[in-house]
C-alpha cells in the first residue's frame, strides 16, 4: 500500500468513528497545525462529505483535503453551540484555508446595565463594570425577538436619561412619546416608582436567564384573545413569538461572560487505560479542547493519573496552566500560583460536563477502532472488565441466561440463552416447556429448568457455563442456586441475579446488591444478555399461545379430536390453511365425513361474522 492510500484509509477510518452529533471539527497538516475549521449538526456526514467525488468542486476545498492528515473535533450540545465554537475557534487559530475573521465583532449579547434604572440593551461588547449580560445569541434576529418580547411584556425604558431618584423628584425630564405610544411607564417622571421598575427589570432578567414560564403563560393568553376576537394575523404573529420563545436558550457555556480565563480537565479510568479531556477558556469563551489516551502502572490513584494528565498535557500544548483549573476531584499534586475547583453547580458544572462528554466520546472511539483493528484484543479487554467488576474467579467466556413467560399460569415457558466472548450464539438458545409445575410459580418454573438443563449437561460431559445470569432479584436467584446445590455446582459455575428495575446485581446469600456503572461495558453486556432471554422467552411463548388458541378453535368443530387436528395442523399449518383447502384436500387428512362437517362449520362461521358486521 503507497503512503498516499495508507492515509487515506486512516481518514475515513476515523471519520466512520465520528459521532453523529453536532460540534466542531478541526483538519490538521503534515505538521499538526489545524488548517481548517468547521461546525455541524451532524459530524459524521459533514467530515465525510470531504471525501466524497464531487464534479466540479472548487480547487481550494480539493487542496485541503489532499493537505488533511488528521482529524480532531470536540462535540457541543446544540447546533448554536456549534456555531458559536466555531466563531472562536477561527479567531484563535486562524486556519489557512478559512475565511479570516478580521473584524472586531463578537456575538450579540443582551446587557441589564447596572444602573439606578436599569436599561436592557443590546450590544456586542462585554463590559465589566457590574452590568448583567445574557447570551451570546447566534444571530442578531434572535437576539432582537428576544429583546422586543422583555420589553413588550415590561414595558422597560429605552431612554439615554440618566435616571436617578434626585433626578426624578427634581423634576428635571419630561414625558416623551414612548409613553404616550404604551412603550413605557414614564419612571422618568414617577408615573412607575423606582421599586415598581426594578421588579420589572427582575422579571426580564429571569425570562433571559431561562425561566419562561410566566412569559409563555402571557403569550398563549394574548393569542387566545386575539383569536377570540378574530385578529388571526396578530394570533399568529403571538404564534411564532411563542415557539421562538421555546426555543430560545439563555445561556451557552461555549461562550459566558460568567467566566474570565480558565482550565477544565476531565479524567475516565477503564482497567489499565486513562482518557483524559482537556478545554481551554479565554476571555470567557472555549477555544481549544483536547484530549490523550494513556496507559497506567500499577496501584496508581486516579489522583496520580490526573497529575500525570495535566502535566502531559499542558507540555504537548507547550502552554502554562491557567490561574483557575475546573476538574471533578482534586490531584494529589501542587502546580504552583493555580487554584483547583471541584464545581457542584452553575456554569462551571456545564463546562466540567461538556468535558466529560467529549472525554467519554474520544474513548468509545477508541474502543470502536480496536474492535475493528483487533476484535480479539477488544474482546479479551471486555472480558477481563467483566471478572473484575462481578468478581469472578474466571473469566465469563461462557453465559447462560434464563428467564420465564407466562400469562396468568398458562403456557409456562422458560429460555435460555448463550453468550460467548460477550456475543450471542443464537445456534445454542434453547427453550423449555415448564410440565411440572402448575399454576405461577416462577421460582420453582426457574428450578425445572435448571435442573433440566444442567442434568442433562452433566450426562452428556459437555462443557459448563462460566456465569449464569438469572432474570430477577434474590428470590429467582435463591431458587436457581438450590439447584446448583444438589447438582453439586455452586463451587464450579458463577450465579448472578439482575433485578429490571435498578439493574442491582444479586449474588447469593448476599442481600446488599451491586450497583454498576451504568456507562459501564459490563452492565451493558448483561443488559443484553437479559433482554435476549426475555425477547427469546417471549417469542417462543406467543408462538406457543397462538398454537393453543389454534387448537382450540379447531377442537371446538364437531367430531374433531386432538389427534385429527395435528394431522391438519402438520398438512395445511394453519386455520387460514385449513378454511381454504378443498373437500377433495381435506378427505385425504380425515375422511369425507369430517370433511363436510368442517366446510360446514367455517361457512356458517363466515355467514355469522358478515350478520355482525351489518
Amino acid at each position: 500500500m503507497s503512503k498516499k492510500d495508507d492515509i487515506t484509509a486512516r481518514l475515513k477510518e476515523q471519520v466512520s468513528l465520528l459521532p453523529d452529533e453536532p460540534g466542531v471539527y478541526r483538519f490538521l497538516d503534515e505538521q499538526g497545525v489545524v488548517i481548517y475549521v468547521g461546525k455541524a449538526k451532524n459530524l459524521k456526514k459533514r467530515v465525510s462529505s470531504y471525501f466524497l467525488a464531487r464534479a466540479g468542486e472548487n480547487r481550494k476545498t480539493m487542496m485541503l483535503v489532499r493537505n488533511i492528515r488528521n482529524i480532531v473535533h470536540t462535540v457541543v450540545p446544540t447546533e448554536a453551540d456549534a456555531l458559536l465554537l466555531e466563531n472562536n475557534m477561527i479567531k484563535s487559530l486562524q486556519p489557512k484555508y478559512n475565511i479570516l475573521l478580521k473584524d472586531d465583532k463578537t456575538f450579540p449579547w443582551i446587557v441589564v446595565k447596572n444602573e439606578e434604572y436599569p436599561r436592557v440593551l443590546q450590544t456586542r461588547q462585554l463590559v465589566r463594570d457590574g452590568s448583567h449580560y445574557f447570551g451570546p445569541y447566534a444571530s442578531v434576529m434572535m437576539q432582537k425577538n428576544i429583546l422586543d418580547l422583555v420589553r413588550k411584556l415590561y414595558r422597560l425604558r429605552t431612554c439615554q436619561l440618566r435616571l436617578t431618584e434626585k433626578t426624578v423628584k427634581d423634576g428635571k425630564f419630561d414625558l416623551c412619546l414612548e409613553y404616550h405610544i404604551g412603550n413605557c411607564k414614564a419612571p422618568c417622571v414617577g408615573y412607575q416608582t423606582k421599586e415598581e421598575y426594578c421588579k420589572a427589570v427582575e422579571a426580564a432578567s429571569s425570562i433571559l436567564r431561562g425561566n419562561l414560564k410566566e412569559a409563555e403563560e402571557y403569550l398563549k393568553g394574548e393569542m387566545s384573545f386575539a383569536a377570540e376576537n378574530l385578529r388571526y394575523e396578530e394570533a399568529q404573529q403571538i404564534k411564532e413569538r411563542l415557539a421562538m420563545l421555546e426555543n430560545y436558550q439563555s445561556r451557552s457555556v461555549i461562550v459566558s461572560p460568567q467566566y474570565a480565563d480558565l482550565d477544565v480537565f476531565y479524567l475516565i479510568t477503564d482497567g489499565a487505560l486513562a482518557y483524559c479531556n482537556y478545554m481551554h477558556v479565554a476571555k470567557g469563551a472555549v477555544i481549544n479542547s483536547y484530549t490523550i489516551e494513556m496507559k497506567l502502572g500499577i496501584e496508581e490513584s486516579p489522583q496520580q493519573v490526573l497529575t500525570f494528565a495535566i502535566s502531559r498535557i499542558m507540555d504537548k500544548l507547550q502552554r502554562p496552566l491557567s490561574h483557575e483549573i475546573i476538574v471533578p476531584f482534586l490531584p494529589d499534586a501542587v502546580f504552583g500560583n493555580v487554584r483547583f475547583i471541584v464545581p457542584v453547580r452553575g456554569d462551571k458544572l456545564k463546562l466540567l460536563s461538556l468535558s466529560e462528554r467529549n472525554c467519554k466520546i474520544f474513548r468509545l472511539e477508541k474502543l470502536k477502532q480496536l474492535e475493528k483493528v483487533n476484535p480479539e484484543r477488544h474482546v479479551d479487554r471486555i472480558m477481563e472488565r467483566m471478572q473484575k467488576d462481578l468478581h469472578l474467579p474466571v473469566e465469563p467466556r461462557y453465559i447462560e441466561c434464563f428467564d420465564n413467560s407466562n400469562i396468568q399460569g398458562n403456557y409456562p415457558v422458560s429460555s435460555c440463552v448463550v453468550f460467548r466472548n460477550g456475543k450471542p450464539s443464537k445456534k445454542e438458545y434453547r427453550h423449555f416447556n415448564i410440565k411440572t409445575v402448575v399454576g405461577i410459580d416462577d421460582f420453582a418454573s426457574m428450578q425445572e429448568t435448571l435442573t433440566r438443563r444442567y442434568t442433562r449437561l452433566l450426562e452428556e460431559k459437555a462443557q459448563l457455563p462460566d456465569l449464569i445470569v438469572v432474570d430477577g432479584g434474590k428470590g429467582q436467584l435463591s431458587s436457581a442456586y438450590e439447584v446448583l446445590e444438589k447438582l453439586h455446582l455452586q463451587d464450579k459455575i458463577s450465579i448472578i441475579g439482575l433485578a429490571k428495575r435498578l439493574e442491582e446485581v444479586f449474588y447469593p446469600g448476599d442481600s446488599t446488591p451491586l450497583y454498576l456503572d451504568k456507562s459501564s461495558e459490563t452492565l451493558k453486556v448483561l443488559m443484553h444478555i437479559r433482554d435476549e432471554a426475555h425477547r427469546f422467552g417471549i417469542t417462543f411463548h406467543r408462538h406457543k399461545r397462538s398454537l393453543g388458541f389454534i387448537k382450540s378453535e379447531l377442537l371446538s368443530i364437531p367430531s374433531l379430536g386432538p389427534k385429527s387436528t395435528e394431522k391438519l395442523l402438520r398438512r395445511f399449518k394453519s386455520v387460514a390453511g385449513i378454511k381454504k383447502a378443498s373437500s377433495e384436500e381435506l378427505s385425504q387428512v380425515v375422511g369425507p365425513a369430517r370433511s363436510e362437517i368442517i366446510k360446514k362449520f367455517f361457512s356458517e362461521k363466515n355467514e355469522e361474522e358478515k350478520e355482525r358486521m351489518k
